[in-house]
């Protein structure tokens, strides 16, 4: 990957696009998998963990973005418990979640799921399919080739997916897949997760900058 290599627009995030263009309703009423839920708790840490051995994993509750009523929407994330208090490795990239992605380790406030900070990037991208009919032939394209590229599906639901791919392997490279597959499928579209400022939607994070720097 060269130093240049730079995703190759800045684009709004994905929340105030959905918001001008209804989509985002349509895909909270569809929960995305049951993966969205209105607040139902004050604390974003969930009940449900598991242990194996030494390894504890669990669901986090984090802010994704606000319904059409202004009310804030949670999304459950898969995560590993850390021995620091308060800290956790998501296991896979969110959906609407901004700034996160498969590996990262982040904290996260007990008393407000609005409230989160990223502790270590993975060096993974976080990248959102959406499409308003079935996403069926769009993963069967896209799925294979992310898999060449030692990516993977986080996440798959009836009108969305979500992969992870690390940086090194180039914006441009993952650029051209994915608008090819956008060329192919018009009624569909592609977001980067977590390399724009989760308040502006616009300025980039250069958090690559230092993976870029290790080849």
């Amino acid at each position: 990957m060269k130093a240049s290599d730079q995703p190759a627009t800045i684009a709004p995030c994905f929340f105030m696009l959905i918001n001008e263009s209804r989509l985002q309703e349509s895909i909270i009423e569809t929960r995305a998998g049951q993966l969205l839920q209105k607040p139902v708790t004050n604390s974003p840490l969930q009940l449900l963990m598991t242990q194996t051995d030494e390894l504890k994993t669990g669901l986090v509750q984090l802010v994704a973005g606000s319904d059409s009523q202004g009310m804030p929407v949670l999304e459950k994330l898969e995560v590993k418990y850390l021995e620091t208090s308060g800290h956790y490795q998501l296991l896979r990239s969110p959906l609407f979640v901004r700034d996160l992605a498969a590996g990262d380790i982040f904290s996260c406030a007990r008393d407000n799921p609005a409230i989160y900070k990223v502790i270590e990037r993975s060096g993974n991208l976080s990248i959102r399919v959406f499409r308003k009919d079935s996403i069926d032939e769009v993963a069967e394209f896209l799925t294979p080739e992310v898999e060449k590229l030692d990516g993977s599906m986080d996440l798959r639901s009836d009108r969305a997916l979500v992969y992870s791919l690390h940086v090194n392997i180039g914006f441009a490279e993952i650029e051209r897949l994915f608008d090819s597959a956008m060329a192919r499928y018009t009624d569909s579209v592609w977001y980067y997760g977590n390399i724009y400022d989760r308040n502006d939607g616009i300025t980039p994070l250069n958090w690559w900058d230092e993976f870029i720097n290790q080849v």
